[in-house]
């Protein structure tokens, strides 16, 4: 059996590797709030309360783009559904733990961590305290993210305007996303979301942040009945 310290510290590692992606997309969250005209102190602040690389950018891109704060909420609500379905996976493995525990804990489940910690606790099914691997992902993806956050405000406050960051955002998305290029499937589901994108975007409020991923999501479970 693993001591809760050697848990924390396998989550440590299991999840230094993704930092390799997360922390420059930290950087350009960062430096593109300033750019966007956002105070430092509010892009910082919001990176404590979202604590999601695309969360964040979204939600500043909307707001800075006139859409209202209710279509700029939905999205973030929208892109971070996702997480109902981490919390499902991993019920099995919290169910012991306090209300107060899994909530914390519940704070610091980023994709990354959560990839990485469902595949040990399928192989460790039997350690006592699981929750602690979870909880070194979390940790090193929450410290790091907010440092490589602070570094991209500084960056982006001597960086000048004429520069255009945000051309590094879809940049940073493709390269997160890359290996899915290769399948067929999600290659369709991404050219649909974009197209759609383009064509709704003159929509109301700016809602095309919203009804783009609904399209792909329809696209994409029309694909998997197929499939079947």
């Amino acid at each position: 059996m693993l001591t809760k310290k050697q848990l924390f510290t396998r989550g440590m590692l299991d999840i230094s590797p993704h930092m390799l992606s997360v922390i420059p997309f930290g950087i350009i969250c960062g430096a593109i709030g300033v750019e966007l005209g956002f105070d430092p102190y509010l892009v910082y602040a919001m990176s404590f309360i979202i604590f999601g690389g695309a969360s964040q950018i979204v939600f500043l891109q909307l707001l800075s783009g006139g859409a209202s704060g209710l279509v700029a909420a939905t999205s973030v609500g929208v892109i971070n559904s996702r997480h109902l379905l981490y919390g499902a996976v991993l019920s099995e493995y919290l169910e012991k733990l306090s209300f107060i525990k899994k909530l914390l804990i519940s704070y610091v489940i980023v994709d990354q961590g959560f990839a990485e910690s469902n595949k040990f606790f399928k192989k460790n099914k039997t350690e006592e305290y699981l929750h602690y691997h979870l909880i070194g992902t979390g940790c090193t993806m929450w410290v790091c993210w907010q440092i490589a956050t602070l570094s991209g405000i500084i960056l982006g406050s001597f960086v000048p305007e004429e520069l255009g960051l945000k051309f590094a955002i879809p940049l940073t998305f493709i390269a997160i996303v890359i290996q899915d290029l290769k399948k067929i499937d999600h290659l369709i589901v991404m050219i649909v979301c974009g197209l759609s994108s383009l064509l709704f975007y003159d929509a109301p409020f700016r809602s095309y942040i919203i009804i783009s991923p609904i399209l792909a999501l329809f696209v994409a479970a029309l694909i998997l009945r197929l499939k079947k």
